[in-house]
């Protein structure tokens, strides 16, 4: 399997070379003078099978026709011209996921009782009639190796095997028949302290057969798939996650808590999908911590236990918001760690200096403490305004020391044109996500967030409806669309996400992709594209900035910032290159 196959004549590029060592560069029908007949293979006698060096299509080590070993269940009597895999592990590929055999520990695709093909066989073969197999008997004794393409493996009724290029039939949901509404137990097991899992223990959970709670998640789970349109691979792994998450239960039948799914990838489980069926199930507890309360917790460890109070207060105010009087609103988490970013060295320099509160701290400090200047300042005056005013409110401390102060304006940045060379370049990726979403920002400067919530039914007739616009997309980005609808529909046939842009994990759900796709692999920043998109139509405007807002939804202040660099030196005496996007007036 290891020796790699002779490359093939330089001039048919169809047969391979004739040999290799010493080094030929034709095969017998190229050979200069020839075409000359090959001699008969020197391993088996074969005459009409000639492949390289001496030998035919299936002595010579590097030929497609060659026997091996199954990568994934060993059995013997595969070639290279199947990827070293047997008709059954083909199947398995398709349908399981990738982890640790739970009995042999060899890490392969596995099946929903923990076992590779393998050890089911081996199982199966060992098993006492009537009995469910004994996990610790399967290696007991060793593996009985065999032939490939022998043991057929076993597929459950309404199944059949198919070939791996036929697309797999997306049957409509059915409810099982049999299965009653499941309702989880009201009591909890409380522990004394945790312990790792038992290997010998998980085994014997999982290989006894389904329980109630189990039949009535599959169930669920089978509806869903069929509704979003989930692979085989991915229905298999969340059983098998479930199954886990069963045999790891403290009380059997109880919901399970979003925490201990999240630890599912740490021995061999899918967390995101599990959870989306948890939820549809109503069996789900969702403890899970905000990221923002991980950073807070994270910079206050070393403050006064009084100061920490004090900013947990003001924390939950700012994430859940507040129904007593003051009221407030909730605010984005990220508005709240923004906030942690500018205020932890200060509060970090009062805790070394020895006050225990925020009441101790008066103006003089608060503006001796604050930095000279740059967005570390502005950080640091938001937040700290936002918390005095808190807990002012509240009644924590006397006076809020911000009050009254004036508001240090935030620098303005210059935008600048980005190189046309990367534009086009990412205008014509082979990714057609990335070809359609650079052609919509350099464009129409379209942002970030709203490529990510667009929905496919925002684009009728060669126009683009964003909130209270309408858009007549350029020729470019119809093209573009085009090819990228191909794609979506190719790739994802039944996806219920009706997003414009989907990926490979959101496909299966109904959620939008992250500002982040696809830009990662555009290598370009959307707001960049934006800024140099209005750039040049402001300068093909002559600065017309009412166009600029009526074309952009923007505002008068900030048409006005790219209105400015009409006059700035560093661009005014260069011409913008306008021959990636059009201006308006074409």
């Amino acid at each position: 399997m290891s020796t790699p196959p002779p490359s093939k004549c330089a001039i048919c590029q169809v047969h391979r070379v004739a040999w290799t060592k010493p080094r030929m560069d034709f095969c017998y029908e190229c050979l200069p003078g020839g075409p000359v007949v090959p001699p008969p293979c020197r391993s088996c006698g074969a005459r009409d099978r000639y492949f390289s060096q001496g030998q035919c299509d299936s002595c010579h080590p590097g030929a497609p026709m060659h026997p091996g070993a199954c990568r994934s269940c060993l059995a013997w009597g595969v070639h290279r011209a199947h990827s070293w895999y047997c008709w059954s592990c083909r199947w398995w590929a398709t349908h399981y996921p990738m982890a640790e055999c739970m009995v042999c520990g060899f890490h392969t695709t596995i099946g929903d009782a923990g076992m590779c093909r393998l050890c089911s066989v081996e199982g199966r073969r060992v098993k006492e009639p009537g009995r469910a197999v004994d996990l610790a008997a399967v290696s007991r004794n060793g593996q009985q190796l065999y032939l490939a393409n022998l043991h057929h493996t076993y597929v459950p009724r309404g199944k059949r095997h198919r070939s791996l290029d036929e697309p797999a039939a997306v049957k409509p949901p059915q409810h099982r028949l049999g299965v009653a509404e499941f309702t989880p137990v009201k009591w909890r097991q409380l522990l004394l302290f945790r312990m790792p899992p038992n290997q010998g223990a998980l085994k014997r959970r999982i290989a006894v057969p389904d329980t109630e709670m189990l039949a009535f998640c599959d169930s669920v789970l089978r509806e869903h798939a069929a509704r979003h349109g989930w692979s085989k691979k991915l229905t298999n792994e969340v059983k098998r996650s479930l199954k886990l998450l069963h045999a790891l239960q403290d009380t059997p039948g109880a919901k399970i808590h979003a925490s201990d799914v999240l630890e599912l990838p740490r021995i061999g489980g899918t967390a995101l999908s599990t959870l989306e069926i948890l939820a549809a199930a109503d069996l789900l507890i969702d403890d899970r911590t905000l990221a923002v309360r991980h950073y807070f917790a994270k910079h206050t460890a070393e403050l006064p236990q009084t100061m920490v109070t004090q900013l947990q207060t003001w924390l939950d105010v700012m994430i859940e918001g507040s129904r007593q009087a003051p009221r407030r609103r909730a605010r984005h988490p990220q508005t709240a760690h923004l906030h942690i970013l500018g205020m932890s060295p200060i509060l970090q320099t009062w805790a070394e200096t020895g006050r225990q509160s925020l009441a101790e701290v008066s103006r003089k400090d608060f503006v001796a403490a604050l930095p000279t200047r740059g967005a570390q300042r502005n950080f640091a005056e938001q937040g700290f305004r936002s918390l005095f005013k808190v807990l002012k409110a509240r009644k924590i401390i006397f006076t809020d020391p911000t009050r009254g102060l004036p508001i240090t304006p935030v620098n303005a940045t210059v935008p600048l044109p980005l190189d046309s060379d990367a534009i086009r370049r990412a205008l014509n990726s082979p990714d057609p996500a990335v070809a359609l979403a650079v052609a919509l920002v350099a464009f129409h400067a379209v942002t970030s967030p709203q490529l990510a919530a667009m929905q496919l039914t925002d684009i009728r007739d060669g126009r683009l409806a964003l909130q209270d616009r309408t858009i007549p997309l350029a020729g470019p980005v119809l093209t573009r669309l085009s090819a990228y609808l191909d794609h979506r529909s190719k790739t994802w046939p039944a996806t219920l996400n009706a997003h414009l842009f989907v990926n490979r994990k959101t496909a299966p759900r109904t959620t939008p992709v992250s500002r982040n796709f696809p830009w990662i692999a555009a290598q370009l920043k959307p707001q960049a594209l934006r800024e140099d998109r209005i750039l040049q139509e402001i300068h093909a405007t002559g600065g017309d900035v009412r166009r600029i807002c009526d074309l952009f939804g923007l505002s008068i202040t900030a048409a006005l910032r790219y209105a400015n660099t009409l006059e700035h030196p560093d661009l005014a005496n260069g011409p913008i290159d306008n021959s990636v996007a059009p201006s308006a007036d074409h």
